[in-house]
């Protein structure tokens, strides 16, 4: 019968500590290999620390920094002293990362030097602040460590909500054992895997997808502080790396690095894709090399994967996202009448269930009441089921942009411009071929006076998060609007999408700025 600690990393770390002190278990950016005993001996003493600091069990405690062995130690740690752990977005700005930490009131804030200078008033967030690494660490006293429950809460997951608000997914114990537990059912994951954790850690998909389960198995994770491709490429070419996670802006990135097309990548198991829609020519691009690049569905609040695409499937210009995990259940919803679609070729929002599905969004009950009724996770994605069964993502019910993976708050976008002298403005997403989408902004004024791309930048620049900023403006004398006289912003996505389009010159201001 299993024990409630079995489903935790905790468990899993202290037996390999005990039985296998010399497993390799984490690689950092130098290539020094960090055992499980050292590991362990790190966690324990951090966990002493917190625990003397005031840190206790439900409290939550921040990693501030980008992916390093520090972030893994610290989740380790916060689990041991029975507490919440809460990883920030290295690219958030003084005032959204005021927001996120008002919202989650950390006991501790672990921060890695690597981050910058922290400002004072955001230190201030947290009774105490640990520097990484840090010679502060007292060795593990005999105070036993605390065992998490499957439902104990673990981890507190930023994600874009459809208000400008920060919002925080809550996941438990249970949660990421589930979701990690349906990916080893359908893929070749296997104890001695090498994952390459290059996805910010910040985000689900690069915290649990692999880098998590595979600490737990007994496999490696080589953790790199940044994405490079050439570097990334390097690292699966010579690496051993036999796993890894991405959004498709990363493989095609990749893909574009001069020695991908003499790269043999037919000893990488598995690499899963996600975070925004899959090219099938990226999968091809792939699979010439040796590799199958497995393009699936998730968010953040399923821990995150939902379903996966197992088998090559052409035809379509974008890649199916599959079907279902074997322990989540899968629905589509007509909108307007709330029935449950059924046959091929219908749309309809997808809702899920299962061990794996969030139970809410902390201190946000309104919002929690409007993702989960009657079990089912409203997931805001629209979807059509093929004929053979499998799901195509077709769009979303919100306005939200996802670029590379990234959410993007037209809203917040357009707040943060607000002060441009134009009529008025819209912020939307339009497609491109690397990114997914792109940020853009669209002005009502003159095209001959309209604001450059660098002055829309320079403003936002100070309140948002560099994947936020717009990376295209098109001036329109008028935007189009509704009967009752609202912004048209389907008309408006047509519009963006036409203006930017490299043939057209029809005299309307359209700029396309960097592509980073």
């Amino acid at each position: 019968m299993m024990s409630p600690t079995d489903l935790s990393l905790v468990s899993a770390l202290g037996r390999r500590a005990q039985d296998r002190p010399d497993d390799p278990v984490i690689r950092d950016d130098a290539d020094a290999v960090l055992d499980a005993g050292t590991v362990w001996r790190l966690a324990t003493a951090l966990a002493t620390t917190l625990r003397e600091q005031g840190t206790r069990r439900g409290d939550r405690v921040c990693w501030s920094g980008r992916n390093d062995p520090g972030l893994l130690v610290t989740l380790l740690a916060t689990h041991l002293a029975g507490a919440v752990f809460v990883p920030l977005n290295f690219r958030a700005t003084g005032p959204e990362l005021a927001a996120a930490l008002d919202l989650v009131e950390p006991r501790a804030v672990v921060v890695h030097p690597a981050t910058g200078p922290v400002d004072p008033d955001l230190a201030a967030c947290a009774p105490a602040r640990l520097d990484w690494p840090t010679a502060a660490l007292r060795p593990a006293d005999d105070e036993p460590a605390v065992s998490p429950d499957p439902d104990d809460l673990a981890v507190l997951m930023f994600t874009s909500g459809s208000t400008g608000r920060p919002r925080a997914v809550m996941l438990s114990h249970a949660n990421l054992w589930w979701s990690s537990r349906n990916l080893e059912e359908c893929l070749d994951l296997r104890a001695d895997d090498v994952t390459l954790a290059v996805a910010p850690m910040f985000h689900i998909g690069g915290l649990n997808t692999f880098t998590l389960s595979t600490l737990r198995r007994g496999g490696t994770a080589v953790v790199r502080s940044t994405f490079c491709a050439e570097r990334t490429l390097t690292d699966l070419a010579v690496g051993g790396i036999t796993s890894v996670f991405g959004v498709p802006a990363m493989y095609a990135a990749i893909a574009r690095c001069p020695e991908f097309g003499q790269t043999d990548l037919s000893h990488l198991r598995v690499a899963l894709v996600g975070g925004a829609p899959v090219a099938t020519q990226l999968v091809e691009a792939y699979a010439r090399q040796g590799a199958t690049l497995y393009p699936s569905w998730g968010m953040t609040e399923v821990a995150p994967s939902g379903t996966l695409q197992r088998q090559a499937r052409g035809g379509s210009p974008t890649c199916s996202i599959g079907t279902p995990l074997p322990y989540l259940e899968l629905q589509l919803v007509d909108t307007a009448s709330g029935e449950v679609v059924t046959g091929a070729g219908r749309r309809g929002e997808i809702r899920v269930r299962g061990p794996q599905v969030t139970r809410g969004y902390w201190r946000d009950p309104q919002a929690t009441a409007a993702a989960l009724a009657d079990g089912w996770l409203r997931t805001g994605d629209l979807a059509v089921r093929a004929d053979d069964g499998c799901l195509d993502v077709v769009g979303r019910m919100s306005d939200v942009i996802n670029t590379g993976g990234e959410k993007v708050l037209p809203d917040e976008v357009a707040a943060a411009i607000a002060g441009l002298d134009v009529a008025d403005l819209v912020v939307v997403g339009a497609p491109d071929p690397t990114w997914g989408e792109i940020v853009v902004a669209v002005l009502e004024c003159d095209p001959a006076t309209a604001p450059s791309l660098e002055e829309v930048r320079a403003l936002a620049s100070p309140q948002l998060a560099r994947y936020k900023l717009p990376k295209a403006v098109v001036a329109l004398a008028a935007l189009p609007r509704t009967a009752s006289g609202k912004v048209d912003r389907c008309a408006v996505r047509t519009l963006a999408a036409y203006h930017l389009r490299p043939e057209q010159g029809d005299g309307s201001a359209a700029a396309v700025g960097p592509t980073d």
